[in-house]
């Protein structure tokens, strides 16, 4: 789930960067300790934006730069169990699929690829539905549900699934669709 959060702390100005505007120097520094960085109690921090700092700061002893007193806004990602997320087959693997959605990574085990037994062809980047043929590899479009999320630090682990009505790779849900559309106008028509 994407989320704004607000923010109070303390930011360091070093004293190289004190004849240069505050909010933009702070900015600078936030983004540089805070962006591209998982969280724990935030999620993936995303972006850095409407930085206010006092403009009177604190000098310690034996330190040249001064703190200052900062609220800002963090744009946040922070993956929900059970949540339903698109994303992109970036790696196929002899045990299941990588999946990237935004900042997230997750795994889609091999027995969570779909409702059929699943060969891997790891060369070709390739899975493939034994009875429905159906394919997925590397670069495909998908739609997934997060089943477990393990975070431990900085690093985060989702284990996903595509064994549920209307998951799986895009094409296979328009697919499922149509067929649906197909099924409702027959019912219709027998009547």
């Amino acid at each position: 789930m994407y989320m704004i959060c607000k923010i109070k702390g303390i930011v360091r100005i070093p004293a190289d960067k004190l004849g240069e505007d505050l909010e933009d120097t702070a900015k600078e520094i936030l983004r540089n300790e805070y962006e591209g960085r998982f969280i724990k109690d935030l999620g993936y921090v995303l972006s850095i934006f409407d930085v206010k700092v006092s403009k009177f700061g604190k000098i310690l002893q034996g330190d040249g730069a001064s703190y200052h007193v900062t609220k800002f806004s963090a744009l946040t990602y922070m993956p929900h169990d059970k949540e339903v997320i698109e994303g992109e087959i970036i790696d196929v693997k002899s045990f299941g699929l990588i999946m990237r959605s935004g900042p997230l990574e997750g795994l889609i085990h091999i027995s969570q690829v779909m409702d059929d037994r699943v060969n891997v062809d790891v060369r070709r980047a390739l899975c493939i539905g034994e009875k429905t043929k159906r394919t997925i590899g590397k670069g495909d479009r998908v739609r997934a549900r997060i089943v477990s999320i393990s975070i431990s630090g900085s690093s985060v682990k989702v284990g996903l699934t595509m064994r549920q009505p209307f998951l799986g790779k895009i094409d296979w849900i328009k697919e499922d669709i149509e067929k649906l559309k197909g099924t409702k106008k027959e019912v219709k028509t027998v009547g």
